[in-house]
């Protein structure tokens, strides 16, 4: 099983559904992800893409049928080389991506979450990198974990392997929100469609630059955020908006 996608009103849905195999990161998954989350990602029909799962799992991370020693090392480089694309190729979408979480995420998995631009959780979601407790250390969940959490605390996860509860997810900043089970539909949507409301392409440079100036040290993210700011103002939608206030009127984006 691939992932299932479907997209209405603005809202691309990718569902990880192979619960069989606990919705694991395989290869044939890892290439469906990428090509359902770059799938006419330029349209204007495109706002945010929503990724969820089957099961109670929401993602196991890693195959680990595919990190055998029956497999060779350019199989296993292969593996862990496409994970990094998707990772990364998600903070580098024009539109905002969320994690829809209802259940277990571990590992690659729970790098995925910490991945996405919003994740939000029912409070049956737990959140753990235990692949220390198999002798296979998360160090490429590692990479968004440690950007996602305060650092002792994903050291902490990284070393013992324990799962953090959806509440303490909230509380150290991994997940943004964390809402009754029966409640997480509408909450992703209600986010959805507020993020629907705004410019693609004012949404597209605010998220690029986010990324491009959070690495930076203080003067020189100044110095990139105060370029940009110039130069949304030249976009169509940056008038528009400001006409619109002004005219006490709602905007039309032209995206």
């Amino acid at each position: 099983p691939v992932p299932r996608r479907r997209q209405a009103g603005g809202v691309r849905t990718i569902v990880l559904n192979n619960p069989r195999r606990r919705n694991a990161l395989s290869l044939p998954m890892l290439q469906s992800l990428r090509r359902d989350l770059l799938h006419d990602v330029k349209s204007r029909e495109l706002r945010v893409i929503v990724i969820a799962a089957e099961g109670p799992v929401f993602c196991s991370g890693h195959d680990l049928k595919e990190l055998s020693s029956e497999d060779d090392v350019k199989h296993h480089s292969q593996v862990f080389e496409l994970c990094a694309e998707v990772m990364t190729l998600i903070q580098k979408l024009p539109v905002p991506v969320i994690a829809k979480v209802n259940g277990l995420a571990t590992a690659a998995g729970c790098q995925l979450v910490a991945s996405c631009d919003i994740a939000v959780a029912s409070e049956k979601s737990q959140f753990a990198t235990p692949g220390v407790n198999i002798g296979l250390f998360c160090s490429t969940p590692a990479v968004a974990l440690g950007r996602s959490l305060p650092r002792k605390v994903a050291l902490e996860m990284l070393f013992t392997g324990e799962p953090l509860s959806a509440h303490e997810a909230l509380m150290h900043g991994l997940v943004s929100k964390v809402v009754p089970e029966d409640k997480l539909e509408e909450e992703t949507m209600k986010i959805s469609q507020k993020i629907c409301e705004s410019s693609k392409s004012v949404l597209a440079l605010g998220k690029a630059t986010f990324y491009r100036q959070i690495t930076q040290d203080l003067d020189t993210a100044y110095k990139i955020t105060t370029k940009v700011m110039v130069d949304n103002l030249t976009l169509r939608d940056g008038q528009e908006g400001i006409e619109a206030f002004v005219q006490k009127r709602k905007p039309v984006w032209s995206h």
